[in-house]
């Protein structure tokens, strides 16, 4: 069984160049508290300093995300910004490319140094890149997961998450938002986590209880599960956990959670099937999301691999002053 719970994630506004030093720094200290062997901490480093130097040079209100990958052991480094695209990727992955009379290693250099790499550009969206960097002795991950998990603004903790879980080609997973904001709501956030992993597989309905039993003597929380096999996706939720499926032909199911707060006030829960057909993903997400993206989402959205659908929501349709998850399962690939 391959399973994975919330790796909080650090936002970097990428506004200045000193930023381009911040985010080494940080994808660094990050890297050493994986206990990444070696040269790795350093290579994390060069990952930020490369992604973060193409946003100063080619974009406008960009960012990075680093945190622990969602479900493999390593780090992932995700960049994002609201640039004008890039016209040809394969020729701005080449080394010795620049458009600005540099050294032209950025992207090039990037791709080489991760052990994953997707990158996709559109005007409509900007350019996002995702890199995941693995020790060579982790597992990997056997699904395509991409998720973030942000804190309020001023907030050092979020009150939001998430756990994955798969066996058997069946995957499970749970998005949680602690009434609130800080420690007392992560704290109800991290206890829901915990109930969940120890008996990930059970029926929907019998999670929901078990996890609100758990969470009687803490603030609560909105809660919703998913259960995902080949073709069919079962969803339970209480309260405003929304889930979507979609394809590159569209939207096709926007699904949200029974009345009531779990640890309180919990209704008998019940599920809803849906079909997936093949190229189906499926996005959960809290409200610090706005769930209006879903309206009327781009071609270019729409056929995003899962980290980068995870971080392109989170860096257009994030509500900064909410604690805010996103959780994308698909099964698009990343372009290496």
């Amino acid at each position: 069984m391959n399973t994975g719970a919330t790796a909080r994630t650090l936002h970097i506004d990428i506004d200045h160049p000193s930023a381009v030093q911040s985010a080494a720094d940080h994808a660094r200290s990050l890297a050493t508290a994986c206990d990444m062997p070696g040269a790795l901490p350093d290579q994390a480093a060069v990952l930020a300093s490369e992604l973060a130097s193409n946003i100063i040079k080619h974009a406008r209100n960009g960012a990075l995300f680093v945190q622990r990958s969602p479900v493999a052991g390593g780090m992932d480094v995700i960049a994002v910004d609201s640039g004008p695209g890039m016209p040809d990727i394969g020729l701005s992955l080449r080394d010795g490319y620049s458009t600005t009379r540099t050294m032209g290693a950025g992207l090039g250099a990037a791709r080489r140094i991760a052990t994953d790499f997707a990158i996709r550009s559109d005007a409509s969206l900007g350019t996002l890149a995702h890199a995941r960097l693995v020790p060579p002795e982790a597992p990997r991950p056997p699904a395509a997961t991409g998720a973030l998990c942000l804190p309020a603004d001023g907030e050092q903790t979020s009150g939001d998450g998430y756990a994955v879980a798969e066996q058997d080609g069946v995957r499970t997973a749970l998005v949680i938002d602690g009434l609130g904001h800080g420690p007392e709501a992560a704290a109800a956030t991290q206890r829901a986590e915990r109930t969940f992993l120890a008996h990930p597989h059970a029926p929907l309905a019998d999670i929901l209880t078990a996890l609100h039993k758990a969470l009687r003597h803490t603030r609560g929380a909105a809660v919703a599960v998913l259960r995902v096999a080949a073709g069919r996706a079962e969803y339970c939720g209480i309260g405003n956990v929304r889930a979507v499926t979609l394809s590159s032909e569209g939207v096709k199911h926007q699904l949200t959670g029974q009345a009531g707060i779990v640890g309180y006030t919990l209704p008998t829960p019940r599920s809803r099937f849906v079909d997936l057909p093949q190229h189906t993903s499926v996005v959960l997400h809290t409200d610090g999301i706005d769930h209006r993206w879903a309206y009327a989402p781009t071609a270019a959205r729409l056929t995003l691999p899962p980290t980068l659908l995870a971080a392109s929501l989170a860096h257009t349709h994030r509500r900064r002053r909410d604690d805010a998850t996103v959780l994308a399962l698909g099964p698009h690939l990343g372009m290496r």
